[in-house]
């Protein structure tokens, strides 16, 4: 018997993941995954179908809306340890402690009062500090940019703070949530968040265009 590892998310016969789609190549999966997830993205800001309080369940839900079309696990919770795709790269949480993990991470917001007891000046700082909890947690086997980018959106928004997602570019996201995680340093995250950081009024609707961009993936 091999002892090679066997991705479960993985479609044997054409080496990308198990989709809803038929896609037969990363290539026309990305294309269908971003058709499909852009249309639930706007479907759900239209309707706003949850209050999110921090809570896995909130991630989990927010991820099986994006990715129902696409995923047959969309919302579940991954079952194997995951990594970018360098080889030099940490391990994000292990799948085992993800709920544990999750509640931790929910219990340092509260204390900051979902942000609601933060100021301008300060959100970078304790934004930057959450968004690295959260984000080591990774739990799903794809699409956690955007669910996260979602997650963070809501959130902020209700407590008086727009982030307009449109100012940070993929590499640079990754390389500063590598960074916040590898090497606890919290300043090139800290430096997204001041950028893109705007105060407003919680009773306005979202601007939905500050979320769409679809460069955090992951």
């Amino acid at each position: 018997m091999s002892d090679e590892f066997v991705d479960p998310y993985i479609d044997p016969n054409t080496g990308i993941l198990q989709n809803l789609v038929g896609a037969r190549t990363w290539d026309e999966l990305n294309n269908a995954e971003g058709e499909l997830v852009s249309a639930r993205m706007s479907e759900f800001l239209k309707e706003l179908p949850i209050n999110p309080t921090g809570t896995l369940d909130d991630l989990m839900y927010i991820h099986w809306w994006l990715f129902q079309d696409v995923f047959e696990w969309a919302g579940k919770i991954r079952t194997i340890e995951i990594r970018k795709a360098s080889e030099e790269s940490q391990f994000f949480l292990p799948s085992a402690n993800i709920t544990t993990g999750a509640a931790w991470a929910c219990g340092e917001l509260e204390k900051d009062g979902f942000f609601r007891e933060v100021s301008l000046e300060d959100f970078p700082r304790r934004m930057a500090y959450h968004y690295d909890n959260y984000n080591f947690i990774h739990p799903f086997r794809e699409g956690n940019g955007r669910t996260q980018r979602l997650f963070w959106s809501l959130l902020c928004h209700k407590a008086g703070f727009d982030l307009d997602w449109r100012g940070v570019s993929g590499v640079e996201n990754d390389e500063a949530s590598r960074m916040a995680t590898e090497d606890r340093d919290m300043g090139p995250l800290e430096s997204i968040f001041a950028r893109i950081v705007t105060p407003c009024d919680p009773s306005v609707s979202l601007n939905a265009e500050m979320i769409r961009a679809g460069h955090l993936d992951g």
